[in-house]
């Protein structure tokens, strides 16, 4: 299996009730799925900060301005779409003030829009309860370095 190193940015969303937005993705190679925040590589020129409000206003047409200027290096290890994905990621978070802020995908790639089943805001408690798997698998621990209150602390020990 062929290995890429890519640098990315994921932008971690939580909801007013401190729900975290987890996109619902199909693998195009062996349909596999998969849960995790959105974001996507870092193009050239661009700094983490710059990917991550990009990628978030084109996976979720939420404001990018609510994306902090501090983030977290996460070491990943993915298979998608028939290759292996190394290399570290900047994880950022982003608070907005409704419930369950309403998604707009109209920036999404066309290989996006076919791969993305469905998005979901999700309760802290209620993460082992989704089918499939979660990336990375560390999150709760990943937000508490991000924001050390919160629902996902005792999740993260």
């Amino acid at each position: 299996m062929e290995t890429t190193h890519r640098p990315a940015a994921r932008v971690i969303c939580l909801d007013a009730a401190h729900r975290l937005l987890l996109l619902h993705w199909r693998d195009p190679f062996d349909g596999a799925r998969l849960w995790e925040p959105p974001g996507g590589g870092i193009e050239p020129g661009e700094t983490p900060l710059t990917a991550a409000r990009r990628e978030l206003a084109e996976e979720t047409g939420l404001d990018p301005a609510a994306v902090l200027d501090r983030s977290v290096p996460v070491e990943r290890d993915v298979r998608w779409n028939g290759k292996r994905y190394v290399g570290q990621e900047h994880f950022f978070v982003a608070c907005f003030a409704e419930d369950r802020p309403e998604l707009v995908q109209t920036g999404l790639l066309p290989d996006e829009r076919a791969n993305l089943d469905e998005y979901a805001w999700v309760a802290w408690p209620d993460l082992d309860s989704l089918p499939d798997r979660i990336e990375p698998p560390q999150l709760p621990a990943v937000l508490a370095a991000l924001a050390p209150e919160g629902p996902w602390h005792d999740l993260a020990l």
